[in-house]
C-alpha cells in the first residue's frame, strides 16, 4: 500500500500556523513512508473563497519547501462527481430526499431541547412514501445507521467509540444541489486514495459522519490523526495577537522557513530536550504517535530565538536569497552594493530576522546616509575633523579594500596622532555609517566600499561646523 496523505485548506482566510503545523506533519508522515503529499483546495464556500486566498495558500507552501505530489483538484471543479456518487447513494437507498423547510428543523430542536434530549433532525422524511409537497426544493439526507457504534483508532488520541445514535441524517445536497462540506470531503478522499488523515481536531466529530458514509460507499476507510490546536500564550485560543497571522506576514518580518518549521514541529512532538531540527533529523525522528494529545500555546519569542540561530548558523547563500524580500520591502535595490551573502556573514550575529538585518544593511546600498543626531554630537566635533581627514587620505592610499589593510590603516592614524583606537574608529564609524552601531569597522568600511567610504568621510568633514 502506498502511504498517501493530503492537506486541503479552505481559501476563506489565510493560511496560518495552525494549518501549516498540520500540512509538517502530513508531509512528513508521506515523505517517511516513500508515500505522497496532495494538496487538495476545498473551496465550496463559494462566497467566502477567493482566488486570492488560493495564491497565498500555494506562495505560502512553496516558502515553506512542503511540495506536494501531483494536480491540485478544487471541489468547484468536481460538482458534477459529487452529484453522481449522491445519485448513486439515492438509488442504493442509502440517501433520501427531505423536504423539511428550516423553520420546521428547528422547531424541531426547540422541542427536543425542551424534552432536554439533544436537538437534531429526527428522520422525518427518511421512510416516508407519501407524496411530497408541491414546490419544495428539498436536501438530500445520508440515511445514517441507527444502530451500533463508529469506532476509530486516532493515531494521536488513541481509541474513538460514538454511537450511531448521537448522529442524525446529515444533509449532503443543499436545497439548490450542491454538495455540502463533509460529503465533498469524503468523496474526495475516496477517489484520491488518501490513507492517513491528519488534520486539526476540531474535525473530530465529522470523522464518525464521514467514516458512516465512506462504509456506505464500499470505499476504504483512512487512518485518522486529529492534531490539538494551538493556543496562544495565555491558554486563549490564537488569534492575530498571538500570531496567527498568514504564513508570509512570517516571511515579511523576516523569519526564514527552517525557523518556523522548527519551531511549528516542537509544538506538542519532542525528541528528548532536542530543540534544532534539519528537516532530514524531523524526518529521521518524527512520529506522529508521539504528538501530545494536548493543545500547545505559541511563544513568538521561542521563534524568534530560533530565527537568529538559523540566521548565524544557515549558509549565506541561501540566506541571502531570502534576504532579497526585505531589500524589496524597503526599496533599496541590492544591486547597488556588496553581494548579499557577504552582508550575511557580517551581520548575522546581530539581527534575530532577516528585516533588521536588511535595515541595518541600507548603509551597504546607498551613496550618502542620515546622522543620528546624538552620535554626531558625541563624536563629530570639531576635534576629530583633522581624525577624519587623515583617515580619508590614508583610505585613498589604498590599493587593497579588504578588511586587514584597512585595520592597518586604522591603527595607523591612531598611532601617527596619538590617540588611542577608539577615538579614530567610532567617529570613522558615525562619518560612514550614520550611527554608533555597525559590524567591527574594517569590515563595515570594506563592505561601503572605497568610493562610498571617502564620499561620506568628505559629508562628515564638510557637515563638522
Amino acid at each position: 500500500m502506498t502511504v498517501r496523505t493530503r492537506f486541503a485548506p479552505s481559501p476563506t482566510g489565510y493560511l496560518h500556523v495552525g494549518g501549516v503545523r498540520t500540512a509538517l506533519y502530513s508531509w512528513l508522515y508521506a515523505r517517511q513512508h516513500h508515500g505522497e503529499f496532495m494538496l487538495r483546495i476545498e473551496d465550496t464556500d463559494r462566497e467566502r473563497s477567493t482566488e486570492e486566498a488560493v495564491q497565498v495558500i500555494l506562495e505560502g507552501m512553496a516558502w515553506c519547501g512542503l511540495n506536494h505530489d501531483g494536480d491540485i483538484p478544487y471541489q468547484t471543479h468536481r460538482f458534477d462527481r459529487y452529484k453522481q456518487v449522491i445519485q448513486q447513494l439515492l438509488a442504493d437507498g442509502k440517501a433520501y430526499y427531505c423536504y423539511c423547510s428550516k423553520e420546521e428543523v428547528e422547531q424541531m430542536r426547540i422541542e427536543q431541547t425542551a424534552r432536554k434530549e439533544k436537538p437534531r433532525y429526527n428522520g422525518y422524511w427518511r421512510d416516508r412514501q407519501e407524496t411530497p409537497p408541491a414546490g419544495v426544493q428539498p436536501v438530500v439526507r445520508f440515511k445514517n445507521p441507527l444502530t451500533g457504534d463508529v469506532v476509530f483508532e486516532d493515531m494521536i488520541k488513541g481509541k474513538i467509540t460514538v454511537s450511531n445514535t448521537e448522529l442524525d441524517d446529515l444533509v449532503i445536497a443543499r436545497a439548490d444541489g450542491t454538495p455540502t462540506y463533509n460529503f465533498c470531503v469524503v468523496v474526495d478522499d475516496w477517489d484520491m486514495g488518501i490513507t492517513h488523515v491528519i488534520r486539526g481536531d476540531d474535525h473530530v466529530n465529522n470523522t464518525p459522519r464521514q467514516i458512516n458514509i465512506l462504509q456506505s460507499l464500499g470505499a476504504q476507510i483512512p487512518h485518522y490523526a486529529h492534531v490539538p490546536m494551538i493556543l496562544g500564550n495565555d491558554g486563549q485560543r490564537l488569534s492575530k495577537r498571538h500570531g496567527a497571522v498568514s504564513v508570509m506576514n512570517y516571511k515579511d518580518e523576516g523569519y526564514l522557513p527552517e525557523a518556523l518549521l522548527n519551531y511549528l514541529i516542537r509544538l506538542g512532538w519532542a525528541n528528548g530536550d532536542q530543540e534544532i531540527f534539519s528537516i532530514d533529523e524531523m524526518l529521521a525522528l518524527f512520529k506522529i504517535e508521539n504528538v501530545n494529545g494536548a493543545p500547545s500555546a505559541f511563544n513568538t519569542d521561542k521563534l524568534l530565538w530560533l530565527n537568529q540561530h538559523y540566521i548565524k548558523t544557515g549558509n549565506p547563500e541561501k540566506i541571502a536569497e531570502h534576504l532579497v524580500h526585505q531589500f524589496q520591502l524597503l526599496g533599496i535595490d541590492p544591486q547597488n552594493g556588496v553581494a548579499l551573502p557577504r552582508v550575511v556573514t557580517a551581520l548575522a550575529e546581530r539581527a534575530k530576522t532577516l528585516r533588521e538585518m536588511a535595515e541595518s544593511s541600507r548603509m551597504f546600498y546607498v551613496e550618502l546616509v542620515e546622522y543620528d543626531m546624538p552620535a554626531v554630537q558625541k563624536h563629530l566635533t570639531p576635534d576629530t575633523k583633522i581624525t577624519l581627514n587623515t583617515l580619508h587620505d590614508q583610505l585613498a592610499m589604498l590599493t587593497t579594500w579588504q578588511a586587514e589593510p584597512i585595520h592597518a590603516a586604522i591603527h595607523q592614524v591612531a598611532e601617527q596622532l596619538g590617540l588611542k583606537l577608539g577615538k579614530v574608529a567610532q567617529p570613522l564609524r558615525v562619518a560612514v555609517t550614520g550611527s554608533t552601531m555597525s559590524p567591527s569597522i574594517d569590515v563595515t568600511v570594506e563592505l561601503i566600499g572605497q568610493e562610498r567610504t571617502l564620499k561620506r568621510l568628505q559629508q562628515a568633514i564638510t557637515f563638522i561646523p
